[in-house]
């Protein structure tokens, strides 16, 4: 099998973005119990001071998962990783990872932090009772843009989950949470 210059650069570019996304994961995967702990703080207390609407619907969660950073990044074929908690009010219950995969038009890098908020009991069940959650099966979540932020408020609020996508930084074409599976693991 010939291989022509194009083919080569795409195998060496597709390489290089696996290995980013290999080192970028461990990094996002390193973190102690108290570092996730303090991270999500950190990350909540960021969400509400950027989104007024997070803040208020955070009093009416029955649960929060909150991911402070999560790194994505691809070329061709893609994906992100990143760990964080799931908040009882301000007590952190249990840890989870977010991961995710993907291939088509795509190139670049960034990170991000999501905040998951579970509005009913049978959304915080459905999460402790599945071996992994993914978001677009399931329980209803609503990924609560600046467009959609405007017609909502908490006394409006009748989905079972509400995500909010905060601290972008990077260039990457597109960024969705929808497929994302999350995972609970040991702290």
């Amino acid at each position: 099998m010939r291989l022509n210059r194009r083919t080569l650069l795409t195998l060496g570019f597709a390489t290089a973005a696996a290995c980013s996304l290999g080192t970028l994961s461990a990094r996002a995967g390193a973190a102690t119990a108290a570092d996730l702990d303090r991270s999500a703080t950190q990350a909540l207390e960021t969400l509400y001071k950027g989104n007024s609407l997070a803040a208020d619907i955070s009093k009416h969660a029955k649960a929060m998962l909150v991911f402070p950073n999560i790194i994505k990044a691809g070329l061709v074929f893609g994906g992100s990783y990143g760990e964080g908690v799931l908040m009882n009010g301000t007590k952190v219950s249990d840890y989870y990872n977010s991961v995710s995969g993907s291939w088509g038009l795509q190139a670049g890098a960034q990170s991000f932090g999501y905040v998951v908020f579970l509005m009913t009991d049978k959304a915080v069940e459905y999460l402790d009772r599945s071996r992994g959650w993914e978001i677009g099966v399931g329980p209803t979540v609503v990924v609560v843009n600046e467009g959609l932020a405007k017609n909502l408020s908490s006394s409006t609020l009748k989905d079972s989950a509400y995500a909010f996508v905060f601290d972008q930084q990077g260039l990457m074409a597109s960024l969705s949470i929808e497929g994302t599976k999350i995972s609970r693991i040991k702290r």
